[in-house]
């Protein structure tokens, strides 16, 4: 075999072999993109089964937000109505801390308008001493007064069952039906709470 020939089969054998060559490579990247692929969609499927997780991790600290909200919310309503309450408590002490007092002085008030309305108003040696009765009834009455109490005197108005006590009804040609005609006795009230009710006679 001449130089020529031998020299035209080493190029076709190393043709041949670069074409072999490349049929492994080009089987080699087909193999390595599938591997690519099948890692890419595996990839995919953990990071949406991790969101799915995050998700309802996320939901269910919603949930207890929530919930811990509205025990909150809760929590500061009764913490604001035992505050309302207590407040409420404290101002009825301190408007009526003084009923059992107050029950106990209007004799003494109703003793000294007794003595005003029976003195001798005529006689000379009576007025001092009336003068005196007087002033004290109106210290008195000025003291409860700045402390609360009201007198309920309800002569000629409507007869008020909450306020007066009736204990005889009278025919009376002056006064319309259930109009208070004469107060027998006069009532007091502590700051809108009745201490003692008016005794009074009612028109028919």
């Amino acid at each position: 075999m001449s130089d020529k020939e031998n020299k035209i089969n080493e190029e076709e054998l190393a043709q041949a072999t670069n074409e072999a060559e490349q049929v492994v490579d080009d089987a080699e990247i087909i193999g390595d993109e599938g591997d690519i692929e099948w890692n890419e969609e595996t990839a995919e499927e953990v990071e949406e089964s991790k969101v799915a997780q995050l998700e309802a991790a996320l939901l269910q600290t919603e949930m207890r937000l929530k919930e811990q909200h509205d025990t909150v919310i809760r929590a500061k309503a009764e913490v604001e109505n035992m505050r309302r309450r207590t407040e409420q408590e404290m101002s009825k002490a301190r408007k009526f801390a003084i009923n059992k007092f107050a029950e106990e002085l209007l004799p003494v008030i109703d003793n000294l308008e007794r003595a005003m309305q029976a003195a001798d108003t005529e006689s000379e040696v009576i007025k001092p001493i009336l003068e005196g009765i007087e002033m004290t009834h109106k210290s008195f009455i000025d003291v409860v007064s700045k402390n609360g109490l009201k007198e309920i005197n309800p002569e000629g108005e409507a007869f008020n069952p909450e306020l007066h006590n009736a204990v005889s009804m009278v025919e009376s040609p002056d006064h319309e039906a259930n109009t208070v005609t004469v107060v027998l006795q006069k009532g007091y009230e502590l700051n809108g709470r009745v201490v003692r009710p008016a005794m009074v006679m009612v028109a028919k």
